[in-house]
């Protein structure tokens, strides 16, 4: 059995679930202090209700069912955490000149392109925040994957780079620094 996937899942207090089945799988509705979230899973794994507690339990133990029975579990915790706490992805500017700032949901990057560069965010639930010095970015949201991917699309704009760590990173990442070309000796 699937470590992972035979934990069960804790409801907290504020939070409502409803599951409900369809004719390919089932369909979760998680609803929160932050939001709600619906996702559809996969037949083989049942998710049931049970005492303040969400058990997943899986049809048959074939290579498939056992690696969606813990990813299914994984997903569900998100979607509970994402409601009650949400995700965030803090992102560092480091350049002279580099800034970014928010205007209405668009943040706006100058990045040392000839022209700023725009990026709005996918949904209503997932939020940009930079903070007053225009060089720290904060994206807030109630989906894992939505905030990651977000912070993964601003951190695209511009990479850091190895020389002088110029770009956009996370601000738990570390830069891997080269040693540029020395001055030759004569």
């Amino acid at each position: 059995m699937s470590r992972v996937g035979k934990q069960p899942i804790d409801i907290p207090e504020k939070v409502d679930v409803t599951i409900t089945d369809t004719s390919n799988g089932q369909t979760l509705n998680i609803k929160g202090p932050k939001g709600a979230l619906v996702s559809n899973f996969r037949k083989e794994i049942s998710i049931k209700k049970e005492d303040k507690k969400i058990v997943l339990t899986r049809a048959n133990d074939e290579k498939l069912v056992k690696s969606l029975h813990g990813m299914t579990r994984a997903m569900i915790n998100n979607m509970v955490i994402g409601v009650t706490q949400g995700f965030k992805k803090e992102l560092d500017i480091v350049g002279v000149g580099y800034r970014a700032q928010v205007q209405g949901q668009k943040l706006v990057l100058q990045i040392g392109y000839s022209h700023p560069v725009e990026i709005e965010p996918p949904d209503k639930d997932t939020k940009i925040e930079v903070d007053k010095n225009q060089t720290h970015i904060v994206v807030v949201g109630i989906h894992k994957q939505a905030v990651g991917d977000l912070a993964s699309k601003i951190r695209d704009v511009r990479l850091p780079e190895p020389y002088k760590g110029k770009g956009i990173k996370y601000s738990d990442e570390k830069i891997r620094r080269k040693v540029g070309k020395s001055a030759a000796k004569k």
